[in-house]
Order: C-alpha cells, then sequence, then structure tokens
C-alpha cells in the first residue's frame, strides 16, 4: 500500500484533513514558492533557507500549504498534509471544480524556488536548471499513487497562463502546473524535472508480465484479456473466492473477494485489502502478458 506519509519527508502535520474525491482520477500539481518576485537576471536574490518556507506554511501561510516542500538543493523534504487529504496550494472556488480535491490523491509540490535566484554564489533562471536532488524520491512516492507520468496540459517550459477546460481536469489524470488548474490565475513552476526514466521492458531471458492498469480499470463489468489472467493468478496463487467459473474474463465481486485474499496473503490489512488492485499487490501478483 502506498505510504499517505512520504518516507523521505519531515513530517509537519497541519492537521485539518479532508479526503479528496476518488471519483475523479488522481493528479499532481507542481508549484514553486516565487517567494522573491523582484529577482531578475540583473539583479538576482539570494534563496530563503527551507526552514522559512516550512516555517511560513505551519505559520501564517497554512492556508495556503502544499502537501510537499521539496528543495532542489538540498533534496530536503516537509510534508504538511498526507497524500489521502486536500492540500491547499490551489484557489477553490466555492461550488467550483474542486481543484484541491478533484481526484484519488491531488498530491501539491512547492519546490523551494524562484527565477534568477542565488544559491552560493550561482544564479538559476529555471528550476530545471536547479540539481533538482530528490526528486526520484519525490516522484516515485507520487507515482505509487497512481497518478500517471503525463502533462494533460502539456510540461510547462515558460512562465505563462494555459488554463485547463474543467471538463479535462475532471477526467485527465496526471501532472499538471499551477498554471494549468482552474479557477486559479498563477504561472508557475515555468520548468519540472523530467521523470524519471523506467526499464522500457525485461530481458528476453525474463517472464514478461502485464504493467498495472490503475485502479480505475477495475470497474464492475469490465471486460478484458488481463482480469481473465488474473483470475488464473489469483487461482494459482490459493486465492481462489469465486462461486462461478463463468465470465473469468469480467469485473466482479468475486474478483474482489479473490484479490482481498491476495491483498490479505502479502500481509495487507484495513483498506490496504479492499479487493482493489494497487500497483504494489499486481506487480507481485505477476499478471502473465497478454
Amino acid at each position: 500500500m502506498p505510504h499517505p506519509w512520504m518516507p523521505q519527508a519531515l513530517k509537519v502535520d497541519l492537521g485539518d484533513h479532508a479526503p479528496c474525491d476518488p471519483g475523479f482520477p488522481p493528479k499532481a500539481i507542481a508549484h514553486f514558492t516565487g517567494d522573491r518576485k523582484e529577482a531578475t537576471a540583473e539583479a538576482p536574490l539570494d534563496l530563503l533557507p527551507f526552514a522559512n518556507l516550512q516555517g511560513f506554511f505551519t505559520g501564517d501561510g497554512r492556508g495556503q500549504a502544499p502537501h510537499i516542500l521539496w528543495d532542489p538543493f538540498t533534496g530536503a523534504f516537509a510534508q504538511f498534509f498526507p497524500a489521502t487529504s486536500r492540500s491547499k496550494g490551489v484557489f477553490d472556488e466555492a461550488g467550483g471544480t474542486r481543484t484541491n480535491r478533484a481526484g484519488k490523491v491531488v498530491i501539491q509540490v512547492e519546490a523551494l524556488f524562484f527565477p534568477h535566484c542565488r544559491v552560493n554564489g550561482k544564479v538559476f533562471a529555471r528550476l530545471v536548471d536547479t540539481p533538482c536532488k530528490g526528486w526520484d524520491e519525490l516522484h516515485a512516492w507520487i507515482s505509487s499513487w497512481d497518478v500517471p507520468d503525463v502533462w494533460p496540459m502539456g510540461r510547462p517550459t515558460s512562465l505563462s497562463r494555459n488554463t485547463c477546460p474543467a471538463d479535462k481536469w475532471r477526467t485527465r489524470g496526471g501532472w499538471y502546473a499551477h498554471a494549468h488548474v482552474p479557477e486559479n490565475d498563477h504561472v508557475d513552476p515555468g520548468s519540472w524535472p523530467e521523470f524519471v526514466s523506467q526499464p522500457t521492458g525485461p530481458s528476453p531471458a525474463e517472464p514478461q508480465f502485464e504493467p498495472f492498469p490503475g485502479a480505475s480499470f477495475f470497474q464492475k463489468g469490465r471486460k478484458s484479456p488481463v482480469i481473465g489472467a488474473m483470475h488464473g493468478r489469483l487461482v494459482a496463487e490459493d486465492c481462489d473466492r469465486y462461486t462461478s467459473g463463468a465470465a473469468v474474463d469480467v469485473w466482479g465481486t468475486g474478483d474482489v473477494r479473490s484479490y482481498a485474499a491476495w491483498q490479505q496473503k502479502l500481509g495487507l490489512t484495513g483498506d490496504a485489502a479492499d479487493g482493489v488492485p494497487g500497483r504494489v499487490s499486481w506487480d507481485r501478483l505477476e499478471v502473465p502478458s497478454i
């Protein structure tokens, strides 16, 4: 089960948790702190200390706090809300598109950065020019919540506004810039590191397995040979809780019971053993490639 608190982050729980809306696909929102907007190429300014921003989000700025504050120069993290709660990093108009909540998770990351910041005498114009320390760990943790490695509105490359249409926001999971979020007027972060490279596939000598299709794939009545292959693996793992051998390629209550048995076999409990596949348990099941 993915951990609601990033293991590498300092846990600074603000409380005031509120659930996200699992009826929408998982998302991440990329920000930068932008705390010294007056900096220019001709007149750069020193980056504020990480502790200052952490103090801001636990003090006067707690009403604007994201999930994660990330220092791309040192790889330090502070986390203010669990992944399962909304955070408060974007404006959310009452009765609008629920910008902070519209997803299984809506994980918001504030990178400690502003254009033309100066660190140890060196000036950085873009976030991607920084060392981006800790990005691999941050990306891996967010990916564990099934946030896909896509930018539905395009990867940010400039400080410009490009508002996402409300229907796309509701239906497309992935990464969004603050500049993309409906009901907001910000233009950050201007750039963002590339997604961490994943292996393109196993070597010919290794078995090939079905990649995790995402939790939203497993809807009642969904018919797919992937579900049939999963059925076979659950039976092979002695997790057969089916009451019928018919329609083995259609997701139903027998699949939920049998997959819950598999999750329990892995040692998962509570909500982590609810019968809905997650990435870790799916990878452990090793469903043969279709």
